[in-house]
């Protein structure tokens, strides 16, 4: 397997090359940087490098519900359309939309996602098939029943064994209790133990919505994140997906605890949660954050450059403060620089080869600084190319096969009613 070269593109405004190896990691970055013999070569005239996006949440395969039971509060909307039509789903649905997840994340420069969905078999061989990196994990659900433990344990040996099986190094393995509400406090307490003993992450919903914070504390006397870390649930490797009722004690528990928190601004705003994630609250604990999309069904986009500037400004309305959420500040998130359970990496030697070409060249980033441009104007459309584990996954703006994947996400999802 020859190297991979990209000359003349741009880093902090002066021209450089950048070299990967063999092995998929970046081997020189700088100016004067150039391609080896036999290294196929990418021009990069016109382009600035970024540093691949890391999606923090989403639900992947859901692309096939894209546009399915819209404008409707989250608990009406889960529980009377989604569950309902995810019990019609297969392992070729759940492949299909999944593989339009991935094109649609590389499209708009996303290198690495962490994913919590169904047939985890099904979601892992269509994203090593795409060339993506991600953390999946299979929603694991006892419908707050004691006594669906021994269910729940057999259910998420089965997901960590089928994620194993596909036998990728892009791919890896988490344990994915669905929330508080859909999973006994047994369970969870299980989850914990059973993540440290494997050494697996866990990711969970946590404090989306007030009723959630309400109905917990009603049942056990504690809000959610104080729930989750009596249980054990909470730790360096526990990503909590949402975390938007939280208050400073349980910031405070977070930040204990090393675990990260993903705010996800369009889904909640969309599904009309009724607050906001805190960023500046969550960087005054010294919580690690991460930016998601949450899944195409709640979005309806997987695009994260166009989800950080809903990040930004949100962040600014809510604490009538425009200093708040500053572009630089916003583009470290969505890169996965300010959570490092999320895998970022960095633009450096050394580094896996992950990285994305922006067109400089184009209205939106053709002035003005170029994490402005990214974080205030940009939307994925500005993506040229992007590359991981020094392979080429879109080059030019042109992904192969993408019309394929799209007729066949298409027919899957006719397949279920959803079109």
């Amino acid at each position: 397997m020859a190297g991979l070269a990209v000359e003349g593109a741009t880093l902090d405004g002066a021209e450089v090359g950048l070299r990967v190896g063999e092995d998929g990691l970046i081997a020189e970055i700088g100016p004067g940087v150039g391609a080896a013999p036999g290294d196929e070569r990418i021009d990069g005239s016109g382009t600035a490098l970024v540093p691949g996006l890391v999606n923090g949440h989403t639900h992947a395969a859901m692309t096939l519900f894209r546009g399915y039971a819209d404008d409707l509060p989250l608990m009406d909307w889960l529980q009377d359309h989604i569950w309902p039509a995810e019990a019609k789903l297969d392992a070729e649905d759940v492949y299909w939309g999944t593989r339009l997840a991935c094109a649609e994340m590389i499209r708009t420069g996303t290198v690495r996602f962490w994913d919590m969905y169904w047939e985890p078999e099904a979601t892992a061989r269509a994203v090593a098939d795409a060339g993506l990196r991600a953390t999946l994990g299979a929603p694991l659900i006892d419908r707050m029943d004691p006594a669906g433990l021994p269910k729940l344990r057999e259910d998420a040996a089965a997901g960590l064994e089928a994620v194993a099986s596909v036998g990728s190094d892009l791919v890896t393995a988490s344990l994915a209790p669905h929330a508080i509400y859909t999973v006994s406090t047994a369970s969870l307490e299980w989850i914990g133990a059973e993540a440290e003993r494997l050494r697996v992450p866990i990711q969970i919903h946590a404090s989306e919505t007030e009723g959630e914070v309400e109905d917990c504390v009603q049942a056990h006397g504690v809000r959610p994140i104080e729930l989750l870390d009596r249980l054990g649930v909470l730790g360096e490797s526990t990503l909590l997906a949402h975390a938007v009722w939280l208050d400073d004690g349980e910031r405070e528990l977070i930040r204990a605890a090393g675990a990260t928190a993903v705010t996800n601004p369009v889904a909640n705003m969309k599904l009309a949660v009724g607050a906001a994630f805190d960023l500046s609250a969550a960087q005054r604990f010294g919580i690690p954050v991460g930016l998601g999309t949450d899944g195409a069904g709640s979005n309806n986009s997987l695009d994260l450059l166009a989800d950080a500037k809903h990040l930004a400004l949100l962040q600014k309305h809510v604490a009538a403060d425009a200093s708040v959420a500053p572009a630089d500040e916003v583009l470290a998130i969505m890169t996965g620089a300010r959570a490092p359970l999320l895998g970022a990496s960095a633009l450096a030697a050394g580094s896996a080869a992950d990285f994305i070409l922006v067109r400089t060249e184009t209205p939106e980033l053709g002035i003005g600084s170029l994490a402005a441009g990214l974080v205030y104007a940009a939307s994925g459309a500005v993506v040229d190319t992007t590359v991981v584990a020094g392979r080429v996954l879109m080059r030019g703006g042109v992904i192969e096969g993408v019309d394929e994947i799209l007729a066949k996400a298409r027919e899957r999802a006719a397949r279920i009613g959803l079109r």
